[in-house]
């Protein structure tokens, strides 16, 4: 981590702690210093949320993981900002869920593309997707288009972590369950996904993973209920509800 120490007694702790993950990610060329920006639009709606899991967004996390679990082949889509906050995480819900990991980047480069792939196996991850970039998603004309046929191509339930509004909706034109974590609850993102998490991807990733663990032993049928009476346009509005009635301190 950075050479600043930040005391975990620290009111916003959490908040800079993924500041400074940000910061290394773009040093390592993990993450583009777009994720900056990015990382700050999330963090002002999180403010809003009072940087807690709602009831709604935990509610979703549990779809989420029910979703995963009943899936044939579930692929866990990584950007910059995702490998640079979470990725033991990532690698932890991908083994509880059976899950590929791939690697899909806005702005792509083979030295970036290499180096997430290797700071995910250095974070326990046995084989990462990506790389290959095989196949193509339809109707995306920049360098998120580019899959791994055996990948995202091929998955019947994609996670899409962080806003990523016109891939999220060309995935779900082809047909594939999405779960999205966005903390805008009405970015095009959210809006696209069969499962919206309206959550801080800190919180929402592990939540997702006890809950996975959670329904190892649950049948198939117990994990069709969860997911068939999880309600999306409640979450979203419930989301947007709290966010709206949020107070700043």
């Amino acid at each position: 981590m950075s050479d600043i120490e930040i005391p975990e007694s620290h009111p916003r702790y959490l908040s800079l702690l993924t500041r400074h993950r940000i910061e290394e990610g773009v040093e390592k060329g993990i993450t583009s210093k777009q994720g900056l920006i990015a990382e700050g639009r999330g963090e002002a709606f999180d403010y809003l949320l009072g940087e807690e899991t709602t009831a709604s967004a935990d509610a979703a996390e549990r779809a989420a993981a029910a979703q995963l679990l009943l899936a044939e082949h579930p692929v866990l889509s990584v950007n910059g900002n995702v490998a640079a906050l979470v990725p033991g995480e990532m690698v932890e819900l991908a083994e509880a869920v059976d899950a590929d990991l791939e690697v899909n980047l806005f702005n792509r480069t083979e030295e970036r593309m290499r180096a997430i792939a290797d700071h995910l196996r250095e974070h326990g991850a046995e084989d990462v997707k990506g790389l290959t970039a095989d196949g193509r998603i339809p109707n995306l004309d920049h360098e998120r288009a580019k899959v791994d046929a055996d990948g995202i191509g091929a998955a019947d339930v994609v996670l899409v972590p962080l806003e990523d509004g016109d891939r999220a909706e060309a995935l779900a034109a082809m047909g594939k369950v999405e779960i999205v974590v966005d903390l805008n609850p009405m970015s095009r993102s959210a809006q696209s996904a069969a499962i919206p998490i309206v959550d801080n991807i800190i919180r929402a990733v592990p939540n997702v993973t006890d809950h996975a663990r959670d329904l190892t032993d649950a049948t198939e049928e117990e994990r069709e209920k969860i997911v068939r009476e999880f309600d999306r346009e409640a979450a979203l509005r419930e989301a947007e509800d709290a966010i709206r009635s949020g107070e700043l301190d």
